[in-house]
């Protein structure tokens, strides 16, 4: 990919941050707060975001198109596109929006590149911290221009910390899980980064996976459902461990899921 083009999507996330996003943290007044469905929220920022990112980045890549959540939100048929060929961004205006409509962090705002079905880069911009993390398939992934690496040692479990999404599964095995920040743009830079060293997500939608996927997979991490199989921006189902490397994926798929 051509390095203006990573540098020109960096700055069209910030500025769209900076001007649209970060204004209205704190400020919503009632009536720009809305449930999509129960407990899912949107505001009137995740509306305006995603209309300022499509037109940017469609006219960054022309014959361009965009999976955006709210977008899908209005018209489910636009999911279809995540496998179309060609370019497709996909875009998450602003992931986190519980926290952000309570005036809380972690929020961000978050974009991948598929080309042909395959994430060629992302984005992810934790906006209340202003840190940038980018990744380029093959390329590496960085956080501010620093580059991300994952720890490549393989503690046991009980050295283990992380986030899992789904109660019922048995955690007593590790050191500390949470349930998470609700805003998957905080955990993946998170086990990229070694804050954390995994995460599990059940609910899997392209907008909250595709750009954390590439970055920990380029940080040299592990990003695979719970039978092993590998992630495609298409799947919608199967759940999703993340782990610094493949020997703590392994660990930690066998403490949650003993065989």
């Amino acid at each position: 990919m051509r390095d203006d083009v990573l540098d020109r999507v960096t700055e069209l996330v910030r500025e769209v941050a900076a001007t649209i996003v970060l204004p209205r943290w704190r400020h919503l007044d009632a009536g720009e707060i809305h449930q999509k469905a129960p407990g899912d929220l949107v505001t009137v920022a995740d509306q305006e975001s995603e209309r300022a990112l499509t037109a940017g980045l469609t006219a960054l890549l022309p014959g361009s198109v965009v999976v955006g959540e709210e977008a899908v939100a209005a018209d489910p048929a636009v999911l279809e596109r995540v496998g179309s060929s060609g370019a497709v961004w996909i875009v998450d205006p602003v992931d986190g929006t519980n926290n952000f409509a309570a005036g809380k962090a972690p929020f961000a705002v978050m974009v991948a590149l598929l080309r042909d079905g395959d994430t060629a880069a992302s984005w992810i911009l934790d906006v209340p911290s202003d840190r940038m993390t980018v990744a380029e398939a093959g390329a590496g992934a960085f956080r501010d221009g620093l580059r991300l690496k994952t720890r490549t040692d393989s503690p046991p479990a009980s050295a283990l910390t992380g986030m899992v999404s789904h109660a019922s599964l048995d955690t007593s095995a590790f050191a500390s899980v949470t349930a998470g920040h609700h805003c998957a743009g905080y955990e993946y830079p998170a086990v990229a980064s070694d804050e954390q060293q995994f995460a599990f997500f059940w609910r899997v939608l392209p907008w909250d996976h595709v750009p954390g996927s590439l970055i920990i997979r380029e940080a040299g991490g592990t990003a695979l459902h719970l039978d092993g199989s590998r992630y495609r921006p298409t799947d919608s189902e199967g759940g999703l461990l993340v782990a610094a490397n493949d020997d703590i994926w392994r660990t930690v798929r066998d403490g949650l899921v003993p065989r």
